[in-house]
């Protein structure tokens, strides 16, 4: 029996069902519907690479984040969750330091890992990604290697759902199952690796949540006040509480709108600054409204306006921590209310367009069916993209149509709290 025919037995047997409800739940069509994703993934591995190889086959999930908006890059808080969304890849490790990968829509990938130096003509592809993770591992004396790699993924670019950092993380715990560590990387040296490889290799500037959230698994609270993040986890099942965390995917472009995002960043900053210090974390909400008249000669309305949201912020998520551990639903929605608004009024992340303002729309469309009984706000970077919101199980197909008929099929599902990061779900030796 090959690999494939052996992984693809496998997956049918008690042992492979389990391992898909830890990862995917157990809800009606799981699992034909991962089977089927997987039988597919296994297959076009097949079709592409050898049959005779070692087979591996890893998953990494999505991530949301769930209240904490914009305030990591400023060393605050967020509460965050990985989602059962994911990236799934086969692999096959080789001999060299090739990397072959073929992800679905996409043309196949070839680089090499002879060097690990940032390529600038790489910028922004997914070989930056793979360079970039390799060259984090190395700089933490462990190996890297080649592979041979399918990649699927339903974590689908601009879902705001961080698509790139469940990929990095996914790459990582590929590198480093294949060289068989005998510890494995941890959850954050994982986290700040693919951080790294999307900062300096990627070349786009980001905070440590995305990675964290989608390294960590589960629901997590992150402060990030010290350079070694401080990590809280809870268990709170919404779907038994009768709730769905629905994104509704605006479709929104996000063509254009890096210097949108980076503004947020370089005027919370100018406010830190002026107090003579890197980031808002180091300065009190006191300092700010006290010496407003040379703030708003120096950093600008606009700056302390997004000042005031982090303070805002920061201290919402502790109180969402909170809510969660005393089982306050009602409260906790409250802050996740008061957080859509204060991103919509002070961050000003909701829309970069007078005329085009989807993100606005979904978020009053939400308000109008779920106000008293549910919660609504901007998701991840904002601007354009996606909303969070918090669904009576009753409401939901009422909520979904009311959000297809203003951005169409398709725009609106439900997520679920997925308990694990990355994983490697089965290895099959040649």
């Amino acid at each position: 029996m090959d690999t494939y025919t052996a992984t693809l037995h496998h997956l049918q047997t008690p042992q492979g069902v389990s391992a898909f409800e830890a990862l995917y739940g157990s809800g009606d069509g799981m699992l034909s519907r991962q089977l089927t994703r997987y039988i597919s993934l296994v297959k076009a591995h097949m079709d592409l690479f050898s049959a005779h190889a070692p087979l591996y086959l890893f998953s990494a999930p999505g991530r949301t984040e769930i209240t904490g908006n914009h305030t990591d890059h400023q060393n605050g808080r967020v509460m965050c969750a990985a989602v059962d969304l994911d990236t799934i890849a086969a692999v096959s490790p080789r001999q060299d330091l090739k990397v072959n990968l073929q992800s679905v829509g996409y043309k196949m990938l070839n680089m090499d890992l002879s060097s690990l130096a940032p390529v600038r003509e790489e910028a922004g592809t997914t070989a930056a990604l793979i360079r970039g993770v390799a060259a984090g591992l190395k700089s933490i004396g462990r190996n890297v290697c080649g592979f041979d790699a399918m990649v699927m993924s339903d974590v689908m670019s601009g879902s705001g759902l961080s698509s790139s950092a469940a990929f990095e993380v996914l790459i990582c715990q590929i590198m480093d199952t294949l060289t068989q560590s005998e510890a494995p990387v941890d959850p954050v040296t994982r986290a700040k690796i693919s951080q790294y490889a999307e900062n300096e290799f990627f070349m786009k500037p980001s905070g440590l949540m995305d990675q964290m959230a989608c390294s960590l698994g589960g629901l997590s609270v992150i402060d990030f006040k010290q350079p070694e993040p401080q990590i809280s986890t809870l268990s709170y099942d919404f779907e038994k509480k009768g709730y769905h965390l629905a994104v509704v995917d605006t479709r929104g472009s996000h063509d254009h709108l890096t210097h949108a995002y980076a503004a947020i960043r370089e005027e919370m900053t100018a406010v830190a600054r002026y107090f003579g210090e890197s980031v808002l974390r180091r300065v009190r909400k006191e300092q700010v409204l006290m010496d407003l008249g040379g703030l708003r000669k120096q950093a600008g309305d606009r700056a302390i306006l997004r000042a005031l949201h982090f303070f805002n912020e920061n201290e919402r998520v502790s109180r969402a921590y909170e809510c969660l551990q005393q089982d306050d639903l009602r409260g906790f929605f409250d802050v996740i209310n008061a957080s859509g608004e204060s991103s919509w009024t002070l961050l000003q992340n909701t829309f970069a367009d007078e005329r085009e303002q989807p993100l606005c729309l979904a978020l009053a469309l939400a308000g109008e069916m779920l106000k008293g009984c549910g919660a609504w706000r901007v998701h991840g970077g904002g601007f354009a993209g996606t909303t969070l919101n918090f669904v009576p199980a009753g409401m939901m197909s009422a909520f979904t149509a009311r959000m297809e008929s203003a951005f169409g099929a398709g725009c609106c599902y439900a997520l679920n709290v997925r308990s694990a990061g990355p994983v490697c779900l089965h290895q099959e030796n040649a």
